[in-house]
């Protein structure tokens, strides 16, 4: 089924409709900290005719025999299109980190790059992050590189999601 633009979506949300809709996937992280995993993701981009797209996501770790084991991640936010292909994403997680990031949008690919992190007492030590999302034969491909517990800005996570 072809993806159809609502109607009622904000002129402003046209750069990044292509992110509209409910997508899940399966992808793999990686740490010098950290053992390499597999995790399930479902992610959903929604709006409610105003200017910016709701994200939510949440990821659960999949074990050798593919199934799931035990929720991961969840965060949610807000994707803000701004003039000249401009993005602002705010993201918020229950572990205690809010990201603001800026970046560009260019057809089907967006790139962010962290302005601001912010981290409650409790929170990992977690100081930039690098986003890539785009659109590639249908599906929904993002990176996430990550600077945190002393160790400089390197890939930690990618998945491939196709619209649910």
């Amino acid at each position: 089924m072809p993806f159809h633009i609502p109607d009622d979506l904000h002129a402003d949300l046209m750069p990044i409709a292509f992110l509209l809709g409910h997508w899940q996937g399966n992808g793999h992280g990686d740490y010098p900290t950290i053992e390499k995993f597999q995790f399930g993701q479902e992610v959903a981009f929604t709006h409610d005719g105003r200017p910016f797209l709701h994200y939510f996501s949440r990821t659960w770790l999949v074990g050798d025999d593919g199934a799931q084991s035990r929720p991961l991640a969840l965060e949610t936010g807000f994707f803000r299109p701004q003039a000249d292909g401009e993005l602002e994403v705010l993201l918020t997680h229950p572990s205690g980190v809010v990201e603001i990031y800026y970046g560009k949008v260019d057809g089907a690919k967006i790139e962010l790059r962290t302005d601001a992190v912010a981290r409650t007492s409790s929170a990992t030590e977690y100081t930039a992050g690098h986003r890539l999302y785009g659109l590639v034969e249908g599906h929904l491909l993002w990176t996430f590189d990550m600077a945190a517990v002393g160790q400089p800005l390197q890939p930690h996570l990618w998945a491939r999601l196709q619209r649910a």
